[in-house]
């Protein structure tokens, strides 16, 4: 495949990299919204939420990872996700998404301050993420 019909994709977190090869398309769940990268794609520097990253590669398989948030950089010929946590699809664990959503549950049932409500609310968002993407994995392969 020639080199201008791939864009690099690295994925990385606090942990190490996740991922780091080409791949035809990138998709990841910006703060506004998916956004779809592709070779030659503009400059950009966003936020990410919580969600699918999504990287098709040059034979057209797909790859899926679950980011916790973070920052997405964008060049013509490279894409690096910089995520708070992320984790291979395969690797996710519906058992501890699971917990960690009643974990936080509670803890914003109970009388606590602004900052513990917002990273209980935070906790919320990237579980409530992790078991929709388990989900839908769950229907793909099945």
């Amino acid at each position: 495949m020639a080199a201008d019909s791939t864009i690099h994709c690295d994925i990385v977190s606090a942990e190490g990299e996740i991922f780091s090869g080409p791949a035809k398309m990138v998709f990841v769940p910006a703060a506004q919204g998916e956004i779809g990268i592709a070779p030659r794609h503009a400059p950009l520097l966003t936020m990410i939420k919580s969600g699918e990253v999504r990287v098709q590669l040059p034979d057209g398989q797909e790859q899926f990872f679950f980011v916790g948030g973070g920052t997405l950089e964008i060049q013509p010929k490279k894409v690096t996700v910089l995520a708070d946590t992320a984790v291979r699809a395969k690797d996710m664990d519906e058992a501890a998404a699971v917990e960690a959503k009643q974990r936080a549950e509670e803890a914003l049932k109970g009388n606590i301050d602004k900052i513990e409500q917002a990273e209980a609310l935070a906790e919320l968002a990237r579980a409530a993420a992790q078991l929709k993407m388990i989900q839908k994995l769950r229907k793909i392969k099945g």
